[in-house]
């Protein structure tokens, strides 16, 4: 029988495949920061680092080192609001979309 896939394999495998799948993780994450949903934002994120560009080469243009990223957006991280939005600001920018805020009652 074989092994199943776990979830975040399935999402990162997605991802690679499917821009619309990437730019809706990337949109997710910003805005599940935005509303104070900090957890899941950073498990998003990770996933799209994970399926595009990678730590790596994050850290060059962030100018930050892989470590300090793969910890800021672990579990247990705690970033600071600037890094995430510098963070989400740069992967934006890979991706070549722009995020905006829309207001909703």
């Amino acid at each position: 029988m074989p092994k199943p896939r776990s979830f975040r394999t399935t999402v990162v495998e997605r991802a690679r495949r499917e821009p619309e799948f990437r730019v809706g993780l990337l949109t997710e994450a910003a805005e599940c920061f935005l509303t104070g949903e900090v957890d899941a934002a950073k498990i998003m994120l990770r996933d799209y680092v994970n399926a595009t560009l990678g730590f790596k080469a994050l850290a060059a243009i962030v100018d930050k080192k892989p470590e300090s990223l793969m910890r800021m957006l672990s579990e247990k991280g705690n970033p600071r609001a600037n890094n995430l939005a510098q963070l989400i600001s740069s992967l934006r920018s890979h991706e070549g979309v722009t995020l905006r805020v829309e207001a909703l009652r």
